[in-house]
């Protein structure tokens, strides 16, 4: 027994220093490449430094976990070394196609290993690539959830040495730079502790539902509920910038939280492209208080409109 808890210590210590030591060394590499690899965003950030912790994650992080978040860091890698380059004819970018082809892959593949929720497990994407826009949020949100994980998986396996303590370890390593503002995760980072996370839950939820009898639909719903907790902790911590985004560039005024929230959940080039898609050039007024108050007006607002 003594011999399992020191090697699971030793995995957790190595995991932490491996992701400390990768994360400055891809600072450098990508600050000395440049292109799409360096931005000029804080007087100049090399960004998809995420890609050190993804690395960490596919040795420490067991299958079939490694296998979906080798998936989709490869996917983000590519988009963030394409940068926003547009399809002739078509309304979306390369890095949006390649995002895209990793999240579908996400769903088909993970849903052999763990059903209907892998869709869930995908659209994580969504809000930690939302979070990523502020130094330090995805970073916070990651270590909340994942240390959240870690006591709900505690207590309800009685193991202390559950696989969010791996995510734990290679977050805190990564962060001090990421705080800093001298990084920046990219689609990399952030894609792959999305699914680092959806796989958590999904865990945490087949053990809920196999205690009450629930079934797959209860695997579901307890993700999507964590799904919704992890959109609410990243509205509020971004709440500030959020509301200058939506009412400058917007122009929604007086935003409330259920704008900040459905900024989240839909938000970014994802959700906008989808905009576009279904409303074309309409644009729907919100007028209802009720409907304003759940966040309506940012859910319809179509930036597609002339």
């Amino acid at each position: 027994m003594n011999i399992g808890v020191n090697s699971s210590l030793t995995l957790l210590i190595i995991a932490f220093f491996l992701s400390l030591i990768l994360t400055p060394f891809f600072q450098k590499l990508f600050t000395w490449i440049g292109g799409n690899l360096y931005t000029p965003i804080r007087g100049g950030t090399p960004r998809a430094v995420g890609i050190a912790p993804l690395i960490v994650l596919l040795l420490f992080f067991p299958p079939p976990g490694n296998y979906l978040i080798g998936l989709i860091g490869f996917f983000a890698f590519i988009d963030d070394l394409i940068g926003r380059k547009r399809i002739k004819g078509l309304p979306f970018e390369l890095g949006q196609l390649s995002r895209g082809v990793g999240m579908i892959l996400v769903m088909v593949i993970g849903y052999f290993f763990f059903g209907p929720v892998s869709i869930l497990i995908a659209l994580m994407v969504q809000p930690l690539n939302i979070a990523d826009m502020q130094p330090g949020t995805a970073t916070s949100t990651v270590i909340v959830m994942s240390t959240l994980m870690t006591i709900l998986l505690y207590l309800t396996t009685g193991n202390p040495y559950s696989l969010a303590l791996i995510i734990l370890a290679v977050v805190l390593g990564y962060s001090p730079l990421d705080y800093q503002g001298k990084i920046m995760m990219g689609e990399v980072g952030n894609h792959s502790f999305a699914v680092g996370l959806g796989i958590l839950y999904t865990l945490l939820g087949i053990n809920v539902a196999h205690f009450h009898g629930w079934g797959s639909l209860g695997v579901f719903l307890v993700v999507l509920v964590l799904l919704l907790i992890t959109s609410f902790l990243i509205a509020f911590l971004r709440r500030d910038n959020l509301k200058n985004f939506l009412e400058n560039n917007l122009q929604i005024q007086n935003p409330g939280f259920g704008d900040l929230l459905m900024d989240v959940l839909t938000g970014g080039g994802l959700g906008d492209l989808l905009r576009g898609i279904i409303l074309k050039q309409r644009q729907i007024t919100v007028k209802h208080n009720l409907l304003i108050i759940l966040g309506l007006r940012r859910l319809f607002y179509n930036p597609h409109t002339t």
